[in-house]
């Protein structure tokens, strides 16, 4: 399986940055695409951002414009800068992977790291 590690949340004003970044380790396995979702209180998880190894990306809405995601395929890693960010976007973070084990290239897995807080208020 794959472990993920995210870091970088914190509290920040309204207006401010933060970036986020997600490292993913383990062994023999080939990342397929890697996003970032949250989950607000009361609310459902939603996607905020994704990527594909071939570096294809896609954004909610709420957050075109002022997200962008990345990734270094060389250290299986996927960043997530936010600029002017919003009290609404405050949430819990999640990184998510999809990836195949090189054992079975033809199914794919998805891992989820633990969650990183993201608090935008004055």
């Amino acid at each position: 399986q794959v472990q993920l590690v995210e870091s970088g949340g914190g509290l920040v004003q309204p207006g401010g940055s933060l970036r986020l970044s997600c490292a993913a380790s383990g062994s023999d396995f080939s990342i397929n695409a890697m996003g970032w979702y949250r989950q607000a209180p009361g609310k459902q998880r939603e996607l905020v951002a994704a990527i594909t190894s071939g570096g294809s990306t896609n954004y909610a809405d709420s957050v075109k414009g002022r997200f962008t995601i990345s990734r270094d395929n060389a250290k299986n890693t996927v960043y997530l800068q936010m600029n002017s960010l919003k009290p609404e976007d405050t949430a819990v973070y999640y990184c998510k992977a999809v990836f195949s084990l090189l054992s079975d290239i033809t199914m794919e897995n998805e891992d989820w790291g633990q969650g990183t807080q993201v608090t935008v208020s004055s």
